[in-house]
């Protein structure tokens, strides 16, 4: 039981990260497709740290640098959502789209260039860290705790404070409501549109990380992040752009993907004689029922994906 609370939470905190994150873009009014591709390339940066830093310095400047490396690739990666659909208008769903099939091919071919670069014979696009990923692993008892779970729920309490209690928090959801009326009372829609974008690569990029430090010592680089930008955008959804409502729908799909990893400690479940790819298929599954019957009572910011021309009233 400790086992799938471990994995619920720290499947969680992922789609969490994520979610949050695709909910201040949207709540400015950029559709953010491309979290899955900006998950990777945040996920490549902290990797890169990890592989690089001597395993040697102390926990706090590791996690420190990986984070740090993780939001500064991911924030970069976002800017071309930011100057594609804010500056030059484009079709937000089509740049999103892009964004998730460059991220995994730019990720995977520069691994594989630095791993060849160090050894001719290998061409694979893995990146190990072993002795790294123990920095953020705690033991207490039998629970294995990550500290990504205090990072997704200091980003669950900044995402509250700073949408509904803050000046920028009102102004951004203004923007993705009706920029135009924001626009007539002072406010730069184009800046608001370009922090929430900017913000959303943050939080996707730290995703990103989280996820390929779950249960790993490495990752393979090729594998993307198994869908969890498109997951996070259903739990997004099923939170109906509230922080506190996607905290809960991030444990309900944590809690489904958990089960894929610890299904076999279950006598019951082992009895079913399920095989493995059912329970890996589960959160997805579940996410298309839930939409299902709850996406008719959704409601999205009205100008989201809606390119913000200046000039109309």
């Amino acid at each position: 039981m400790l086992l799938l609370l471990q994995y619920t939470l720290i499947f969680a905190s992922v789609l969490l990260l994520v979610a949050l994150g695709g909910c201040f873009s949207e709540h400015s009014g950029v559709i953010n497709l491309g979290l899955e591709g900006i998950m990777v390339i945040g996920a490549l940066g902290g990797a890169l740290v990890m592989r690089y830093l001597s395993a040697t310095v102390s926990p706090v400047v590791m996690i420190l640098a990986v984070l740090c490396g993780s939001v500064v690739l991911a924030v970069a990666y976002s800017t071309l959502l930011g100057v594609a659909c804010i500056k030059f208008r484009a079709d937000q769903t089509l740049v999103g789209t892009a964004l998730n099939l460059l991220g995994v091919a730019a990720a995977t071919v520069f691994v594989k260039a630095i791993n060849t670069a160090a050894d001719p014979n290998d061409v694979s696009s893995t990146i190990q860290y072993v002795g790294a990923k123990k920095a953020f692993l705690i033991n207490v008892g039998n629970f294995e705790f990550n500290w990504f779970m205090v990072v997704a729920i200091l980003a669950l309490v900044f995402a509250y404070v700073s949408l509904y209690k803050t000046r920028f928090g009102l102004r951004l959801m203004a923007c993705g409501e009706h920029p135009q009326a924001a626009d007539s009372v002072g406010i730069n829609v184009h800046k608001m549109r370009w922090a929430g974008v900017l913000i959303s690569g943050v939080l996707a990029g730290l995703g990103g990380i989280c996820y390929i430090l779950a249960g790993v010592s490495e990752w393979k680089f090729e594998n993307g992040v198994a869908g969890f930008g498109f997951l996070a955008l259903a739990v997004m959804i099923f939170g109906q752009w509230k922080p506190t409502r996607i905290a809960l729908a991030a444990l309900l799909f944590g809690l489904f993907r958990a089960l894929s990893n610890v299904y076999f400690g279950f006598d019951f479940l082992v009895s079913l004689n399920i095989p493995g790819s059912i329970y890996n298929m589960m959160p997805y599954v579940i996410s298309l029922i839930v939409l299902a019957f709850t996406s008719k009572k959704s409601r999205a910011p009205k100008a989201e994906g809606i390119p913000y021309d200046k000039g109309q009233r």
